[in-house]
């Protein structure tokens, strides 16, 4: 049975659209060719293709060494680190619960 292609809501399209086309305005400011910059990354220069496509099909992880190596900010404008943020990210996760349940009955809650 063939797989079927995966579609994307229009925001996620353009999200990666978006920051794939920051990387390669990013790579050519640093003069960056693409064959250099797939060679940092330790990818095929067909990958960095995509990445700079948008391509959903692309590990965010490689993505993400994309931009970091152009100097694309992600998150934050001018970050070395992004531990502080990962810090109040968790602060807050650690007030949620530990799983969330669909309630097994409505709530009457109209008085």
């Amino acid at each position: 049975m063939p797989a079927i292609p995966r579609s994307y809501s229009r925001l996620t399209e353009e999200a990666l659209l978006l920051l794939g086309k920051q990387i390669r305005l990013a790579r050519k400011r640093r003069r960056m060719s693409e064959r250099d910059l797939a060679a940092r990354i330790g990818i095929a220069r067909s990958t960095l293709q995509l990445i700079e496509k948008g391509s959903p099909s692309v590990a965010i992880g490689l993505v993400l060494e994309a931009a970091v190596l152009t100097g694309v900010d992600l998150f934050v404008s001018d970050a070395t680190t992004l531990a502080p943020q990962l810090e109040r990210t968790e602060d807050k996760l650690a007030l949620m619960p530990g799983s969330v349940r669909r309630p097994r009955r409505e709530v009457d809650d109209d008085f």
